[in-house]
């Protein structure tokens, strides 16, 4: 089944399941939140927050379709832009990092990798903005309240260290110099072969023989870092 991932606008907001469409657990205090669910106008200020934040600081989430359906998301945000974030008992969030708010992949796509493939599109597009790292409040007894935390569990397995641990909401942390090292074996492994390509001659009968594979620093070859990137897991 075909997928793509499109940035989360205002266009397609209405994407996300209904219930985390009116969750306003991260982009309202507590006070605040209770208010707005009083009032009954929590969608709205769900679609207030979208767009202060696009405003403000850019794309702020992912959502990932499989054959046109949607199938998951994730929002991100710098800290100042989620008040719940200073009511959390492991806070506050370092100052050189993006909050990961909340992820979820809808039942019936569970199993196709789905996210861990969001959680590399967050890796790719912050460490193209130039950001230190993430942070995101995991949840350490998934399937309680609220559901809009992430299993401490999968992001452990995804790459984030806990720096804050707590029995129900430990703080984790992804720093990102390691993806950008990443990219910079990719691009040496790039000048290698570039550097040691001889175009042969046109030679009638004669079969040019295939290029070498340089291997990389960390030991893999270019092809196979090019997959790494390419392909979902």
């Amino acid at each position: 089944m075909s997928w793509h991932v499109a940035a989360l606008t205002l266009d397609n907001l209405d994407d996300l399941p209904k219930r985390c469409r009116r969750c306003v657990f991260w982009e309202l205090s507590e006070h605040l939140g209770s208010q707005a669910a009083d009032f009954g106008s929590t969608e709205l200020e769900k679609e207030a927050w979208v767009s202060e934040v696009l405003l403000e600081w850019g794309s702020c989430g992912r959502v990932v379709y499989m054959g046109g359906a949607p199938a998951g998301y994730v929002i991100y945000a710098p800290p100042s832009a989620v008040p719940r974030a200073t009511e959390m008992p492991t806070g506050p969030v370092s100052a050189d990092a993006v909050l990961l708010t909340t992820m979820q992949v809808l039942p019936e796509f569970s199993g196709e990798g789905l996210g861990r493939m969001l959680a590399q599109t967050v890796v790719r597009d912050l460490t193209r903005r130039g950001v230190k790292a993430i942070e995101v409040f995991g949840e350490q007894r998934p399937g309680t309240e609220p559901g809009c935390l992430i299993p401490a569990d999968f992001l452990r397995g995804v790459g984030f260290k806990t720096i804050r641990p707590h029995p129900r909401y430990p703080r984790l942390r992804m720093e990102l110099r390691s993806a950008m090292t990443w990219k910079e074996d990719v691009e040496a492994a790039l000048e290698q072969l570039l550097g040691s390509i001889t175009i042969p001659m046109q030679t009638s009968g004669v079969r040019s023989e295939p290029l070498p594979r340089v291997p990389t620093r960390a030991g893999a070859t270019v092809s196979g870092a090019f997959r790494a990137l390419c392909t979902p897991r």
